[in-house]
């Protein structure tokens, strides 16, 4: 069985400082394309979550 193929997020800066992301079963893995080794798993509900509470500023006290 091979490794589905990482599909780059269409914001890459020029340098390549960008995200990736893969379907793998039922999980969705994301990882920064200079930090390959670090792989985040996670569902699509609670990636689905995630984006919702970002468009929302939610996290923005956070930075």
């Amino acid at each position: 069985m091979h490794d589905p193929a990482w599909q780059k997020s269409s914001y890459c800066g020029a340098n390549d400082t960008c995200v990736e992301v893969r379907t793998v079963g039922s999980a969705i893995e994301i990882r920064e394309f200079d930090e390959s080794h670090l792989v985040l798993r996670t569902t699509p509900a609670a990636l689905a979550a995630l984006l919702q509470g970002i468009k929302a500023t939610e996290f923005d006290h956070h930075a």
